[in-house]
């Protein structure tokens, strides 16, 4: 039977703090309806704690939480994971929670080194031609990149060699997708975002914009470089004891979102790059590789609002799916790989 909040002959042998809490609204579970979580041994845990988590009412969550069970208790008999290394595990999980903040995502950086954003990416976002493809998110967007025009340049003067970026946001059948909002965002030349920078009082090198009718979006950016992911934290440490090397090949960030569509986040990466192969964070794709021509006219570079030329020519277009695509093909892709599976 569960507790009541008032006092009884049940109530008096659990004292104030478990009423305070049920007032507070703690779940009051019917005891009669839970194991008995006694004498637990390596061989009968985890059934026990699939049957305390019996009671979720939502079955998706039921579901996730009883692989997630499953599979971290196989991992820790198969590992004969010990006391100290499990004790080890949960101070670096403490330390990665203590260095976020809101413009430091720690968590996600750990996400993104194991491959699991990309995992989850891809599991989210499947392939279907002739859609751009989207990769992960990272750690450096932010909330308060600045309203642009066609034509304005997201990053301020000196910040790198001048980049002009246009081109069309289009449906699988080639339409153009009006109004669709874009957010942008990338490295200076140094290698590091505006977040990284000591003293922060606006956004820099990012952006946000709205293509046109047409669908057609233009902007200024600068050529992005080669970048350290954040190594003066756990995450880094971690791959230091790895030997891991902490670099990301350049690229430039981009988001696309219009009611109707699907969210595309993905980015562009620069053919040449020496990091394109070995990607800390496993986001690069063919698809996304760009060779961006260089400009020499002074005329031109002029015309599109830079103080002198030369500058980076990246045309691209990109391609996205309704709402309605996206999750028919998702549930394609996860139909074929279940099958697969049997």
């Amino acid at each position: 039977m569960s507790l009541s909040a008032h006092e009884t002959d049940s109530t008096k042998k659990v004292g104030k703090a478990v009423l305070e809490a049920i007032k507070a609204g703690a779940p009051n579970i019917d005891l009669s309806l839970l194991p008995d979580l006694v004498d637990m041994s390596p061989a009968s845990i985890t059934e026990n704690v699939h049957a305390i988590n019996s009671l979720c009412p939502d079955p998706r969550q039921k579901f996730v939480f009883e692989k997630l069970v499953t599979h971290l208790h196989d991992f820790a008999r198969e590992v004969s994971l010990t006391t100290e290394e499990w004790m080890s595990a949960i101070h670096f999980l403490t330390a990665t929670g203590k260095i976020c903040s809101d413009i430091r995502q720690e968590f996600i950086l750990l996400s993104d080194i194991f491959g699991l954003s990309a995992l989850v990416d891809s599991m989210n976002h499947p392939v279907v031609a002739p859609a751009t493809e989207g990769t992960v998110l990272g750690p450096f967007f932010t909330e308060d990149a600045k309203e642009l025009e066609a034509g304005q340049s997201i990053a301020s003067e000196g910040k790198g060699e001048y980049m002009w970026c246009e081109g069309r946001i289009l449906d699988i059948e080639g339409n153009p997708v009006a109004n669709c909002k874009i957010e942008t965002w990338e490295t200076d030349d140094e290698g590091l975002y505006d977040t990284q920078y000591e003293g922060r009082t606006e956004a820099d090198c990012r952006g946000r914009l709205t293509s046109d009718e047409n669908g057609y979006y233009s902007y200024r950016a600068i050529l992005p470089t080669p970048y350290p992911i954040p190594n003066d934290g756990p995450v880094g440490g971690l791959l230091k004891s790895l030997n891991r090397h902490v670099f990301r090949p350049a690229h430039l960030h981009m988001m696309f979102y219009r009611d109707g569509y699907e969210t595309l986040i993905t980015a562009l990466y620069f053919k040449g790059d020496p990091y394109l192969k070995s990607d800390a964070v496993f986001g690069v794709k063919t698809s996304l590789i760009v060779d961006p021509q260089l400009i020499t006219d002074e005329s031109k570079s002029r015309a599109l609002g830079f103080k002198n030329g030369p500058y980076w020519h990246l045309e691209k277009d990109y391609v996205l799916l309704t709402s309605a695509q996206a999750e028919e093909q998702k549930r394609k892709s996860l139909a074929h790989y279940y099958s697969s599976l049997q």
